[in-house]
């Protein structure tokens, strides 16, 4: 799918999110882009059953590059292989299957170097952070609308105007329907609720799932696909199906999806909740989904009140819901330590206006979360609980974002993407809210507190005396950056700090913070 860039999407309006039929993909083109998807369509068996008795895969060869991909029956004897090239050049391929009509089939296509927007899928970078593949740096700012690839097309089309206008580059929604469904007549297997031939997926049900995967890589956001979640609530039985069931799903779906660059795997939302599932059947999961992805997306999950242990090599980043860890960055950044890992604290709690605790948080108070957890070296994400007059939310239903954070917040982007885009804790003993690059970037943060003055202290790492800083006052709250005329210029205090000549003034308010880098 072409590119729009989200000022584009803006000018066409709901309209440019129109979903089409969802139906079989126009023959693949013989050129495409580094990291985008190759697709190869072929014409084989659909009698029995071709989801259960087949199998099918593509062997793709680049140079010294030598790569498997899973295929796929999508229905009406269509068999596809999909694949993302890691490099420019001319691959080719040739097919392996059980069937003698998709056996030994050859092609070819031709990689071009990616175009500007394409960096890539995301990876952890320098152990606590995330970088595209071309090494371009990637910060999360992301948000969560659980179900809302299950409504209906035109409330879609807005959802995605409304993250087209917004600052998010990550999205988490789930495969399965949840209480927030608007009764789309789709579910990923054939048959009716607790009636489903579980050995037959619906190909119309992930066709219309990839169709919404492709329009978020398009507008530059992250695809945070949550895999199983507790809130079946009895209606359809997902969340209890059969191991051999769980282990084929996700099969058919990473075969599906995981060509596309900006996917991620949440292997479950709130995975400690859900009751016909052990610790050990996600660690089994896990297995799965890291065997079957040739390309090695992120892989997390998220949890309620159990924390699962991160450190598990297979975990590339933990996902936390914690509405309490972020109110100090002190505490926040404990996590990085005990799992060097990137964290993202992908819960806590929600701006909201409804009665539940998870849900009303001040726009205000999600802004100071986001800050707090940044200072802390960690990645905190945004969501939106607001009801309209529908008692629809974003959160669960996607459509339009009402609440007061989401301008600060891309204020707050605006702030990083002028920075190194990668900020650590600078000082855990003592000036705990200082954030960035030790002798080149910093980042203090006030949060509730309202001082007159900062007394302009630098911990010893990376500093000199002689050397000069600027420094800039940021109202987060009324977005504003505010230069402090002159520079500050350090003198040795004592053995473990440098401090300048005069303080940094500051207005009294809540929510400020100063940006401090070195110009000498």
């Amino acid at each position: 799918m072409p590119h729009i860039s989200r000022r584009t999407a803006l000018t066409l309006g709901t309209a440019a999110f129109a979903a089409p039929a969802f139906g079989l993909s126009p023959r693949p083109p013989a050129k495409i882009e580094q990291w985008s998807v190759f697709e190869t369509a072929l014409t084989g068996p659909k009698h029995g059953n071709p989801f259960r008795d087949i199998a099918l895969s593509g062997i793709f060869e680049c140079g010294s590059k030598l790569q498997e991909a899973a295929g796929f029956y999508d229905g009406d004897g269509v068999w596809r292989i999909r694949f993302m090239p890691d490099r420019p050049g001319n691959w080719r391929f040739r097919t392996t299957s059980n069937a003698r009509e998709l056996d030994g089939k050859t092609g070819t296509f031709a990689a071009l170097p990616a175009s500007p927007h394409n960096h890539g899928p995301v990876a952890v970078a320098n152990t606590f952070h995330f970088a595209y593949a071309d090494g371009a740096p990637y910060f999360p700012f992301g948000t969560t609308s659980y179900a809302w690839t299950h409504q209906s097309d035109v409330q879609c089309a807005l959802t995605l105007k409304t993250l087209a206008a917004a600052p998010f580059n990550k999205l988490r929604f789930a495969v399965f329907p949840n209480g927030d469904t608007a009764g789309i007549p789709l579910y990923p297997f054939v048959g009716t609720p607790h009636a489903w031939d579980f050995t037959r997926f619906n190909p119309a049900f992930f066709r219309r799932l990839e169709y919404f995967v492709g329009r978020l890589r398009d507008l530059s956001i992250e695809a945070d696909i949550i895999l199983f979640h507790p809130y079946d609530g009895g209606k359809w039985g997902f969340d209890a199906m059969p191991p051999e069931v769980d282990e084929r799903y996700l099969s058919y779906l990473i075969a599906r999806l995981s060509a596309y660059r900006n996917v991620w795997w949440s292997l479950a939302n709130e995975y400690d909740i859900i009751k016909a599932k052990t610790e050990a059947d996600f660690d089994r999961l896990f297995q799965v989904v890291r065997a079957g992805d040739p390309y090695g997306h992120l892989r997390s999950i998220h949890n309620l009140h159990k924390i699962y242990d991160n450190n598990k090599p297979w975990v590339t980043h933990a996902s936390l819901q914690n509405g309490s860890a972020v109110e100090d960055d002190a505490r926040a950044m404990l996590y990085r330590d005990v799992w060097r890992k990137p964290v993202v604290f992908d819960e806590v709690k929600y701006e909201g206006n409804i009665a539940k605790r998870w849900g009303n948080l001040s726009g205000k108070e999600m802004v100071r979360r986001v800050w707090a957890g940044t200072i802390g070296g960690t990645y905190v994400g945004h969501g939106e609980a607001i009801e309209d007059n529908e008692h629809r939310m974003f959160l669960g239903e996607g459509g339009l974002l009402r609440g007061e954070s989401p301008a600060r917040l891309a204020f707050f982007k605006k702030i990083i993407e002028e920075g190194p885009l990668a900020i650590d804790p600078i000082d855990k003993w003592q000036d705990r809210h200082l954030g960035g690059v030790p002798g080149r970037y910093y980042l203090r943060y006030f949060g509730c507190e309202t001082p007159r003055e900062w007394p302009f202290v630098l911990p010893k790492d990376g500093v000199t005396a002689g050397q000069s800083f600027a420094v800039d006052v940021i109202d987060t709250w009324n977005m504003t950056v505010a230069g402090v005329p002159g520079t500050f210029t350090l003198r040795k205090a004592d053995e473990y700090s440098f401090t300048a000549d005069r303080a940094v003034p500051l207005p009294q308010r809540q929510y400020m913070a100063l940006r401090i880098r070195r110009v000498s």
